[in-house]
């Protein structure tokens, strides 16, 4: 009997591409949680262990969170910008090469197919119906894997990143703000360390990987960036002290 909860997410329908395009956006939303859980927690303990103030912890807390949105939302503006740019050039060549040598072109989709492992005389219909249905459109599935109505939206993804970085970054914030001084670090590595184990199970589970190492990854890199800044609190705390 097989197991469903082993089964990767996206195979519930292989052939839908909105599918995909949304599980893409959930697991960009837990990575992007889980970078605002792990460098937000890593500075507030950091400060925490170097002074009990909380004043100091709060505005260290706060620029780090302000910081990191703004840094995840431009960084991904930037790379889906440019990502979109390549892709509008390609549906422009594409859409000239029709234009100027259709003739080629319908050659070279009848071939694609044939390489898929059709008969020469199916691949030639195929291309042909193909070309007369939707021409621009047909290239761009078979030669580019894209189409020309889902070319990414770097303002989505900008504002998707920057919001699950907060998102993420509310928890560090409220675990090292409210317990008293001598449970605040401990209270944080607790939270983080529970919060990565979740997000690494989603993200695993998202991607059909498993999840138990899924799992380890994150939680061994959180909790050492957490005791490496820890450490270095702590030192440099007492230096200036």
């Amino acid at each position: 009997m097989t197991d469903a909860a082993a089964e990767p997410l996206h195979r519930t329908d292989p052939h839908d591409g909105k599918v995909h395009e949304k599980l893409n956006w959930l697991r960009a939303a837990v990575l992007g949680a889980n970078d605002g859980i792990v460098s937000v927690a890593a500075l507030v303990v950091g400060v925490a262990a170097a002074t009990t103030d909380l004043g100091a912890i709060l505005v260290a807390g706060v620029a780090s969170v302000a910081a990191g949105a703004i840094s995840m939302g431009l960084g991904e503006y930037v790379s889906v910008s440019s990502q979109r740019d390549t892709e509008r050039a390609l549906i422009a060549k594409e859409r000239a090469e029709l234009a100027t040598m259709p003739d080629q072109e319908l050659a070279e989709l009848a071939e694609i197919y044939r390489g898929k492992g059709l008969s020469e005389a199916t691949a030639a219909r195929v291309a042909e119906e193909l070309t007369a249905h939707d021409a621009l459109g047909a290239h761009l599935e078979a030669e580019l894997h894209i189409a020309e109505a889902d070319v990414v939206n770097p303002w989505h993804a900008a504002w998707a990143s920057a919001a699950s970085f907060l998102a993420g970054a509310i928890l560090p914030m409220v675990a090292i703000l409210l317990p008293p001084p001598e449970w605040r670090v401990v209270t944080t590595f607790a939270a983080v360390l529970t919060a990565l184990a979740i997000t690494g199970w989603l993200s695993a589970w998202i991607g059909g990987a498993p999840r138990g190492r899924a799992v380890a990854r994150v939680v061994v890199g959180g909790a050492l960036a957490l005791a490496v800044t820890w450490a270095i609190g702590a030192l440099l705390g007492g230096a200036v002290a």
